[in-house]
């Protein structure tokens, strides 16, 4: 898929190998253009940094020394990460005050549905009642 315009890609969690990394921020710089990736990492993703390195900065990007020098990957550990990713907290970018709002309303809404459920409930119950009455 092409999504035109696209000119920053952020990455909240490290790719597992260079090749996702690359079609991650592929997204950017199409036809020519320009574009940027931002990519956040923990200190559990080191072991994963310096293959990705080694593709910005084959791309003539500036890798900082620290990450260069990080040891290399062995590809035991390597297919170990590919298989089963890191697992991590999810991460929102919805402001929280949004999210309260939307489970109050979402709270209110099922009380609602409960209050009129309840209704209908005492007046088939009632007309039951009369029914049987007479």
């Amino acid at each position: 898929i092409d999504f035109k315009g696209v000119n920053m890609v952020i990455n909240y969690d490290l790719p597992t190998s260079a090749v996702e990394y690359i079609h991650r921020i592929g997204r950017t710089g199409r036809a020519g253009h320009t574009g940027k990736a931002v990519t956040f990492f923990t200190e559990d993703d080191k072991p994963l940094l310096r293959s990705i390195a080694n593709v910005i900065q084959r791309a003539g990007c500036p890798v900082p020394d620290y990450i260069k020098h990080l040891p290399k990957l062995q590809s035991k550990q390597k297919k170990k990460f590919i298989k089963k990713p890191l697992k991590r907290e999810s991460i929102r970018t919805t402001p929280q005050c949004f999210l309260k709002k939307a489970k109050w309303k979402t709270k209110a809404t099922k009380e609602n549905t409960k209050e009129k459920k309840k209704v209908k409930e005492d007046e088939t119950s009632s007309k039951l009642h009369t029914v049987s009455k007479s």
